[in-house]
């Protein structure tokens, strides 16, 4: 069965003038459908056919297919970046709140930490919340690596793609950063990842 572009889970305009209703069509429906249709391609006929996303990124990682790996990476990690985001910016529940108190001190000291870990990133990549070793953790990845195989279980991720922002932006990731953080983290999304039992799984 064919890796499917899951739908945006809100509307185009819903996260102006952070992120506009262009880029976000270019974004999602150009850069996003790019990555799960040459996943399709290089999958078509293979053992991976019926696979789920997440086997066919660890398949791609154990045979040492970059191209591969990169698509399909970059499929999980958009549409977990999509849910990470909504229109107005939810609080943490007393579960995930308990735990960036434990981990930061404070929700501030952890949205400065994402923000400052984000703008320092060196070229492409990713800014995670994720829950490791019992406790939570702000971590990058570079390029197309993902969390979706993972020990560590993502909570929330920011793109450091230039294509995220640069045309509302610019060259200026730190104000993009901080507008996403600000107006538009997902916490109901962190909150029901810690509570899962194992990593969130691509939509089928």
């Amino acid at each position: 069965m064919a890796i499917t572009l899951p739908p945006l889970p809100y509307d185009d305009t819903a996260l102006e003038p952070t992120i506009s209703a262009t880029t976000l069509q270019t974004h999602h429906g150009k850069h996003h459908k790019a990555y799960v249709d040459k996943t399709n391609a290089a999958i078509e006929g293979t053992d991976l056919a019926d696979a789920s996303l997440e086997e066919i990124i660890a398949a791609a990682e154990a045979k040492g297919d970059k191209g591969l790996f990169n698509n399909s990476a970059q499929s999980w990690n958009h549409a977990f970046y999509w849910n990470s985001m909504t229109a107005d910016k939810t609080a943490p529940n007393s579960e995930i709140a308990a735990a960036i108190d434990a981990a930061y001190g404070s929700l501030d000291r952890l949205e400065a930490e994402l923000a400052a870990q984000g703008a320092a990133h060196f070229a492409s990549g990713w800014v995670w919340l994720v829950a490791k070793d019992g406790k939570l953790a702000v971590e990058q990845t570079h390029d197309a690596a993902t969390f979706a195989n993972s020990d560590s279980k993502p909570l929330l991720v920011i793109d450091l793609w230039e294509h995220a922002y640069y045309l509302d932006h610019k060259n200026l990731r730190p104000d993009y950063l901080k507008a996403v953080i600000e107006k538009h983290l997902n916490w109901d999304f962190a909150a029901d990842n810690l509570a899962r039992e194992g990593n969130w799984t691509y939509p089928a």
